[in-house]
């Protein structure tokens, strides 16, 4: 598989059909997550967790990737993720309304797995959107 199929399969197979038992064949051990400038690692046993957490959020969350661009070992994935508001996440409580989300995900891949991950949803868009957010 190229990066670019490697990481559609790991977001919309994996992750999407909570393949959990199924993580450590796409990312590394010593996945690091990316926030600005700062890199923290998660390794297969935090993204495991992540998605878990997720899932308890939006049950049935899925993702499915618009498109992709290839940079060496980088692959920018723009994603569009729909799911249903279950449970409680942030102080905010379950709505029952299915959201839809969009973002992008930059993803480093070394020897078939994801070594790295970042990138960005507009959580705060489509919360206020749906009214489940208001400011004051």
């Amino acid at each position: 598989m190229s990066n670019k199929e490697i990481v559609k399969y790991f977001y919309e197979k994996v992750v999407s059909q909570n393949l959990i038992n199924e993580v450590f064949k796409f990312v590394s051990n010593d996945c690091e997550v990316k926030v600005g400038e700062q890199s923290f690692h998660i390794g297969v046993d935090g993204m495991k967790q992540h998605l878990i957490d997720v899932k308890k959020t939006y049950p049935d969350y899925t993702m499915k990737i618009i498109r992709q661009y290839c940079d060496g070992d980088y692959v920018i994935s723009e994603f569009v993720m729909e799911g249903t508001h279950e449970g409680e996440w942030l102080g905010m409580k379950p709505t029952n309304k299915k959201l839809t989300f969009t973002g992008v995900d930059i993803d480093k891949i070394v020897d078939g797995k994801i070594v790295e991950h970042g990138g960005a949803v507009n959580t705060f868009d489509t919360l206020f959107e749906e009214n489940i957010i208001k400011p004051s």
